[in-house]
């Protein structure tokens, strides 16, 4: 596997605007290596983490909280009461609000939700929202358009959203979120591409969003950087994290 060139560390600039280090993760309620899990995410810096299919059931905070420490971390919203979204923050941020959004039910479809949060590096305000959305087509596209009206009602100029999408780019409810949002990989590929399964990866349905005056500076899976090793990437979770460097301008 080749090594993915460094993204760019997380700084606050002299106008207040940052670079932000932003990593989308499902972790398949820590049911596999957890601190194969926490090496990944230490060794990726991250300021934000977005995770789906965190921890739902029994002493799910406790579960939850128990990765955040090992990660280096605090917990920041969602898990059981997002239906599994969930995020997590360095203390780098500044958290001015956070809100767990369930979506309607399907009957027959597992309840979806979002977690999410408005926060602040430096002058850069940033709302973040992670989700995982539904394995029908039609729930799926009707809540990325949900997805994209919590963007718009959030009251911040800048958001990052990402997920599990369960489905790739040729999907219209991937296109619905580009034609909005910037897919991060799509615009500064830096690192692997498919995210899904672990092992064998040959699909892209992990994606990261960034929202209108923020600059991508580098997107993709983080093989070959420093602390992540293949190794902990195959037994952490079935799949592989995407991880990004932002710059947020100062609001």
């Amino acid at each position: 596997m080749a090594t993915t060139p460094l993204l760019p560390d997380s700084r606050t600039g002299p106008d207040g605007s940052a670079v932000v280090r932003v990593l989308s993760y499902n972790i398949r309620s820590m049911r596999d290596d957890v601190q194969a899990l926490a090496r990944v995410i230490r060794a990726c810096a991250p300021d934000l983490v977005l995770l789906q299919e965190a921890p739902r059931f029994f002493r799910w905070r406790k579960k939850l909280a128990r990765l955040a420490s090992e990660s280096g971390l605090v917990t920041l919203s969602g898990g059981a009461t997002a239906a599994g979204p969930a995020l997590l923050c360095s203390l780098r941020a500044t958290v001015e609000r956070t809100e767990d959004v369930l979506l309607p039910l399907t009957p027959g479809q597992h309840r979806r939700g979002f977690a999410t949060a408005v926060v602040r590096f430096g002058g850069a305000r940033v709302g973040v929202l992670s989700c995982h959305l539904s394995l029908d087509r039609r729930e799926r596209y009707a809540q990325g358009g949900m997805l994209l009206d919590r963007l718009a009602g959030m009251g911040v100029e800048h958001v990052v959203a990402g997920g599990d999408l369960n489905e790739g780019p040729d999907g219209r409810t991937f296109r619905r979120l580009g034609e909005s949002l910037t897919d991060c990989w799509a615009a500064a590929p830096r690192g692997g591409e498919h995210t899904w399964v672990r092992n064998e990866p040959h699909r892209r349905i992990d994606a990261l969003f960034a929202g209108k005056g923020v600059d991508v500076l580098g997107c993709g899976v983080p093989h070959g950087q420093p602390g992540v090793s293949e190794r902990d990437l195959a037994a952490a979770t079935d799949h592989l994290p995407v991880l990004a460097a932002l710059r947020v301008p100062a609001s």
